[in-house]
């Protein structure tokens, strides 16, 4: 994996939010590839719960400043960044004080979804690329976790499809077991058509659930990893159907050989 270059864009990350198997599934992955060598940029959503004091976050004024147009709407970007622990692996946040300034990730306090995690969606999709073209890093791979990452390789293959620093890029989507019940906003689709019109390319968010979210992404990744030892059924039959290269779930402590072939041999060819 010496001097290959890969995106990590994930909706949970460990140190910065609580244990889950997409937070701490989102780090291994990342950190296996650091340690063989490999060059890392890792993205996430700066959550408001995120205590940047502890975890010493800091703006980066000359990527920050710039606004994100979502559903018509100009919307500020401030990147931070911090470096997890003892990994030097450095790790960018993508904020907004309308979308990420509360104190929860996806849910109020009635574990009912907020009215807006459509455009954080979309907001946070953007803010990952345009963030990536002011670094002119150019990435190999570009390997998704979670939902509110979704979107994004939709975005690249359409939206950004004329963007060069992506042309070579492949990307991997990593699917979990669990996720949201109910679905997002119905009007989801409509924030999306402001910029992608194409209604072949978004026709499954009418209905933007967390299965359909998944879908979504694996269409337009050239490769998925299981993150989950298990994953629903209607899942795994969607991406036989489609043919994609895939990893099946492998634990963490024996991740590096696998992961590696799959990178090099697989995703790369």
């Amino acid at each position: 994996m010496k001097d290959k270059r890969i995106l990590y864009v994930s909706s949970e990350l460990v140190p910065y939010l609580p244990e889950t198997e997409m937070s701490v599934a989102s780090f291994e992955v990342a950190r296996t590839v650091h340690n063989l060598g490999g060059q890392t940029r890792i993205f996430m959503p700066r959550f408001g719960l995120i205590n940047e004091r502890r975890h010493q976050l800091h703006e980066v004024i000359r990527l920050s400043g710039m606004n994100i147009i979502v559903d018509d709407m100009d919307m500020p970007l401030i990147i931070k960044v911090a470096s997890i622990p003892k990994e030097r692996m450095q790790v960018y946040f993508i904020d907004n004080d309308e979308y990420f300034k509360r104190k929860a990730i996806f849910t109020d306090e009635d574990d009912k979804l907020f009215d807006d995690n459509a455009e954080r969606t979309i907001f946070f999709a953007k803010g990952v690329v345009e963030t990536v073209k002011k670094l002119n890093w150019e990435p190999d791979i570009i390997h998704i976790h979670g939902w509110m990452a979704s979107i994004l390789p939709l975005y690249l293959k359409a939206y950004f499809k004329d963007e060069p620093l992506f042309n070579e890029s492949k990307i991997v989507t990593s699917v979990y077991e669990n996720g949201f019940e109910g679905s997002l906003i119905a009007g989801m689709i409509d924030k999306i058509k402001f910029d992608i019109q194409e209604e072949d390319l978004i026709s499954i968010l009418k209905e933007p659930t967390h299965l359909n979210l998944q879908k979504l992404a694996i269409q337009n990744s050239d490769a998925v990893m299981f993150g989950s030892d298990s994953i629903p059924s209607e899942l795994e039959e969607f991406i036989k159907s489609l043919n994609k290269k895939v990893l099946k779930f492998v634990p963490i402590e024996e991740m590096e050989e696998p992961l590696t072939d799959f990178y090099l041999n697989q995703v790369l060819q």
